[in-house]
């Protein structure tokens, strides 16, 4: 199993060309953060230029919806990488959605993240599930683990891991339950998927409330 274990803007991940060169993560958590966190300049290029002088060591963006040719530009312009992404429909379009039509749009949605991520070179794309309040759990559970499972053929292809997150929507967790709650119900339903690529990224942060 996959674990991308991060916290709210950090990760691990893999600059261009850096794959190659042995032992190039070993011990290492990288500083990055989200695009919409930097407020300041109007272009793309100097939005990175902005984070890499910050210190910022690689960027997220929001996938589908990015513009993978101006993005490569700002990444060769300003040296910064994309670490990867997050999947920008997740929570409207979601896939424990009760209608079959929702969940494909939201499994297309997926596709298409996968593909912008791999194509400026990222290395995971974060999905938010669903939303508890869409069934019971054991329907919402089989549900969603069905829909993303159509996708994890082309995250194998691509090399993008899906990295699910651990966030306040009523699933997996009992939101107004006590703070003694683990994380092995979570670690349970990655774990269902059985594969390399789809894993977890545990957001300390957002585990606090529970325990």
């Amino acid at each position: 199993m996959l674990l991308a274990a991060a916290a709210a803007a950090s990760s691990p991940f893999v600059a261009r060309g850096a794959a190659s060169q042995e032992g190039y993560l070993k011990g290492r958590l990288y500083k990055t953060l989200k695009i919409g966190m930097v407020k300041a300049g109007k272009s793309l290029e100097e939005k990175f230029a902005l984070a890499k002088e910050a210190g910022f060591q690689g960027i997220e963006l929001n996938t589908p919806g990015i513009d993978v040719a101006e993005v490569n530009a700002a990444i060769k312009a300003t040296g910064l990488p994309v670490d990867g992404s997050v999947n920008s429909s997740h929570w409207n379009v979601r896939h424990t959605d009760p209608d079959p039509a929702v969940r494909a749009k939201a499994l297309e949605s997926l596709k298409e993240a996968l593909r912008q991520t791999h194509a400026v070179g990222g290395n995971t794309v974060l999905l938010v599930v669903g939303k508890g309040v869409d069934g019971p759990e054991e329907e919402i559970w089989k549900r969603s683990i069905d829909n993303i499972s159509k996708a994890i053929p082309l995250a194998a292809e691509l090399g993008v891991p899906i990295a699910v997150e651990n966030v306040w929507n009523q699933f997996c967790y009992d939101h107004e339950g006590d703070h003694n709650q683990t994380a092995d119900k979570f670690v349970k339903y990655i774990d269902e998927f059985d594969s390399p690529w789809v894993g977890m990224q545990f957001d300390i942060g957002n585990h606090w409330k529970y325990g």
